[in-house]
């Protein structure tokens, strides 16, 4: 399979920047120096992992590992003893590559280390690798018990980041800014990779702040990622940020993803700015399976059409397909195409349960498709997905509705038993003001207005925040979920 940088072997490329996290950067040249060095120590390790710290170090250990041919395992700083212990014991690492001054916890410890030297001197190995060899491994949350490892193989990377490049118009001239952790598909994959297989660069914040995404894109930065959280904040910090909204106003595209953006934070940050963010949507298990393009208008609230080479199909509980495209009937998501995982390292019998017998993946997502194709999600089948009534409803149109609410300042919805209607809507709503929260009444005359009688909340909890994970996503079973 041809490299997935060639950017690194090109002589054009040698100078121009690649890799920037705070005042510490590298060249394409540099890089390619670094990742030769490091590439040759592990090239027969079989399998590595990578104490994955938003560092130079941890995109040096990337790009060494897959041009050596060496699939790796990301692993998550925050993680606790129990979780990297089931991580490790499944995928068996020979050792773990990791930034010089990293302290690593049990069991993380006992591996045999390398430290990776991002001033290293080194040739990239030529490539003999075929498209269907893993090339990293990432464990997902383990919603339904202990992580499950899906097996990326080097097609999904290639496949995936060469759709968004041509849904994006991406190119070496851009410069992507994000402050993204590098452990999962979103800041890693897209974030890092991205960049380096366009030829572009990539400057992380570190850690994500209004102010650095201000004077990274003033600085002639092309594109922000980020997660809804990001995106909140944002929109929290323009009203008095006029160099935050001038900066966002100058990028070519704002991308948000891993969970919705609110459309009340789409529409504040529109007109602040003048600028739409735009959706995409994937998972550990497919990467990128849809997007909103750059040269269509953006549609708050969708995830866009399928990527090129991805089919995409609703169905029914039974697998049926659902051919009403008429943006109100629920279906599941499933997909196929080169963007798929191979499969849960291990767990044959994981693997079987994902796909249906023509290989079509279950993705566990629910969404209604629009007469042009638009996709809008909404919701996980286990978590998101209320019947209630006779109606299937989705957890996320209510969430936006309440978000429109003046009083609202964070909003989950869930469902609960009900000896009467199946199950009952439930709001977990933070107020802007606590002292005087919105009642259960006026919220639900809220969402009846806007949407329909049967998808008003018929509970409403008052929280002080709401259960986050570290990619910004709310952990819906800490609410009480079914």
């Amino acid at each position: 399979m041809p490299s997935l940088f060639p950017a690194l072997s090109d002589p054009g490329t040698t100078r121009r920047p690649a890799l920037r996290f705070g005042e510490r950067a590298l060249t394409y040249a540099e890089l390619a120096a670094a990742a030769g060095a490091l590439a040759g120590r592990i090239g027969n390790a079989g399998r590595v992992a990578v104490w994955a710290t938003p560092s130079l170090e941890t995109a040096v250990a990337a790009v060494a590992a897959l041009s050596a041919g060496v699939p790796f395992v990301p692993l998550n700083p925050k993680s606790g003893e129990r979780e990297l212990g089931h991580i490790l014991s499944d995928s068996a690492p020979s050792l773990v590559l990791a930034a010089t001054d990293a302290e690593l916890p049990s069991p993380v410890g006992a591996l045999e280390r390398i430290d990776v030297d991002v001033h290293g001197t080194g040739v990239l190995p030529e490539g003999h690798t075929g498209e269907g060899d893993p090339a990293l491994i990432v464990y997902t949350s383990g919603t339904t018990g202990p992580p499950k490892g899906a097996v990326i193989p080097r097609r999904a990377v290639a496949a995936t980041l060469d759709a968004l490049a041509d849904a994006w118009q991406w190119t070496a001239d851009d410069v992507l800014v994000h402050g993204l952790p590098l452990f999962h598909v979103h800041g890693l994959v897209l974030g890092v990779l991205g960049p380096l297989r366009r030829g572009g660069s990539v400057r992380h914040l570190g850690r994500f702040s209004t102010d650095g995404v201000a004077r990274e894109l003033g600085e002639g930065a092309t594109m922000l990622f980020g997660v809804p959280t990001m995106y909140h904040r944002i929109a929290e910090a323009l009203p008095a940020d006029p160099e935050l909204a001038k900066a966002l106003a100058g990028a070519r595209l704002l991308v948000s993803g891993s969970a919705a953006l609110p459309v009340h934070d789409h529409e504040r940050i529109a007109a602040a700015t003048g600028r739409r963010v735009i959706e995409r949507y994937g998972m550990t298990e497919t990467l990128m399976n849809t997007s909103v393009r750059a040269d269509e208008e953006p549609r708050p609230g969708t995830v866009g059409v399928p990527l090129p080479g991805v089919e995409l199909r609703l169905v029914e509980d039974d697998d049926s397909p659902i051919t009403a495209d008429d943006g109100e009937t629920v279906g599941e998501i499933q997909v196929r195409g080169p963007n798929l995982f191979t499969g849960y390292l291990n767990r044959p019998d994981a693997t079987a349960g994902a796909f249906t017998a023509d290989g079509w993946f279950r993705t566990g997502d629910m969404a209604v498709r629009e007469a042009d194709g638009y996709v809008r999600i909404v919701g996980r089948k286990a978590t998101d997905l209320i019947k209630s009534g006779g109606y299937k409803i989705g957890a996320g149109e209510i969430e936006n509705a309440l978000l429109e609410h003046p009083g609202v300042r964070e909003a989950a919805v869930t469902g609960e038993p009900d000896d009467d209607l199946g199950e009952r809507i439930v709001a977990w709503v933070v107020p802007v003001d606590p002292a005087a929260p919105p009642g259960a009444g006026e919220l639900a005359d809220h969402v009846a207005r806007r949407l329909a009688p049967h998808k008003r909340p018929r509970v409403v909890r008052h929280l002080d925040a709401l259960p986050r994970n570290d990619m910004g996503k709310i952990i819906k079973r800490a609410l009480g979920a079914g």
